[in-house]
């Protein structure tokens, strides 16, 4: 089971995250595109500094929404939601050719992936976006029990998919992410993130906000390094799965 890390998206002098310090312990960087966050410098050294550990480069683009993290929904087209897509991974893209390391999968932010999650059309104008950047690049959705219509729905515009659980998020009886406006929809204790990282690993399940047994089909477990506890967090889950791999 892979990590994957949202990353670069600090912007300017203002600075988020700890990437330094996570990027050794992933196997996928998720990396900004400049509408939720990020700069043309900071694109460049992520890439740079995912090379330098060898970890695989993803898009990680959003709507245009620096004031809200791109974390507040936005009504666009089907069109606009293409090129939006198509702008930000040729950004990225960019970076990447110049480093010579290939860029590996698209994984929307915030908002726009809660949307791709619970609209179709929104899912449909994303699968285009990807498709028309390039062919048989992955894109990656959130895992549940059973992935099969998104995959079919995939599958009509070429584009493969892969799909992630969540360390470090409190998940609803429906397999979904629990609203972030809820005091406890993030995990804050290091033990919790770690536990549902190795269930998720090993058993291919989470326990929901109200105890219930979800079951999801995952390839890759999304982690965050926002604080010295969560790198710490980050580097235990990375050791317990390379020793259940071993």
């Amino acid at each position: 089971m892979k990590l994957n890390c949202d990353m670069g998206e600090s912007f300017g002098h203002w600075q988020l995250g700890m990437d330094d310090s996570v990027m050794p312990h992933i196997d996928m960087a998720n990396i900004a595109c400049g509408f939720h966050a990020s700069d043309p410098l900071i694109m460049q050294k992520t890439v740079a500094l995912a090379k330098q550990y060898d970890v695989a480069v993803g898009a990680h683009p959003s709507y245009p929404d620096l004031v809200g993290f791109g974390r507040r929904h936005m009504q666009c087209t089907a069109d606009e939601i293409q090129a939006l897509i198509l702008y930000q991974v040729g950004a990225l893209a960019a970076f990447c050719q110049q480093q010579d390391i290939p860029l590996s999968y698209v994984k929307p932010h915030g908002a726009l992936y809660n949307d791709m999650m619970q609209d179709k059309a929104i899912l449909i104008a994303i699968l285009k976006g990807v498709a028309a950047f390039s062919a048989n690049l992955p894109l990656m959705l959130m895992a549940q029990a059973d992935n099969s219509h998104n995959e079919s729905l995939a599958a009509q515009f070429e584009v493969p998919l892969l799909f992630e659980a969540f360390a470090d998020r409190r998940y609803t009886d429906s397999g979904l992410l629990q609203d972030r406006r809820q005091t406890d929809a993030v995990l804050t204790q290091q033990s919790q993130v770690i536990n549902q990282a190795i269930q998720l690993a090993q058993q291919g399940c989470v326990i929901s906000n109200t105890g219930k047994l979800i079951k999801l089909k995952a390839d890759t477990i999304c982690v965050h390094g926002d604080n010295a506890q969560s790198i710490a967090a980050i580097a235990q889950i990375k050791s317990a799965l390379m020793s259940t791999k071993d």
